[in-house]
């Protein structure tokens, strides 16, 4: 069993939310940078597969993902977090840092720590199935003047 330190267990705060959409959901995440908007996006995909409060931090692995844009960028990193919790075992996360984030240049690119354990029925409640990202109504919003950084994303349940 890994071992973590108080940071590494420390949750973040939950700044998302879940927007209505006709047979989808939207999510809606913000935070004090866009690397954080992209750590709570996916936070939020998580929250809709199950309530994040009952998944501790047993394990951690590591993702990356590659865009040509901000947009190409957000849909790679939460297709691969949902990659993450579709093979076996099926990793659910309840933190996400993200030690890269390259959002300039020819490839834009994130490295992400996921922490979280194997999702178990039972202790896990089960929430709604993602089935994939979409680039429908995608929107960033990233306004450093104004210090204004949000993300909507729309997924397949």
């Amino acid at each position: 069993m890994e071992t973590f330190t108080k940071e590494e267990l420390t949750l973040p705060p939950c700044k998302y939310e879940y927007l209505d959409h006709t047979a989808d959901v939207q999510l809606h995440a913000w935070g004090d940078s866009l690397k954080e908007a992209y750590e709570q996006c996916g936070l939020a995909m998580f929250g809709y597969m199950t309530e994040i409060n009952t998944v501790e931090i047993k394990q951690c692995s590591e993702i990356e993902a590659t865009g040509d844009d901000l947009d190409g960028l957000l849909f790679h990193f939460l297709d691969e977090l949902l990659f993450l919790f579709s093979c076996e075992p099926f990793l659910i996360c309840s933190k996400l840092v993200i030690t890269e984030f390259r959002t300039e240049g020819d490839e834009l690119k994130i490295k992400c720590k996921c922490y979280g354990e194997e999702f178990t029925l039972g202790k896990h409640p089960q929430g709604t199935e993602v089935k994939a990202i979409t680039y429908s109504a995608m929107q960033i919003i990233n306004d450093p003047e104004n210090k204004k950084f949000e993300v909507f994303v729309i997924i397949d349940i």
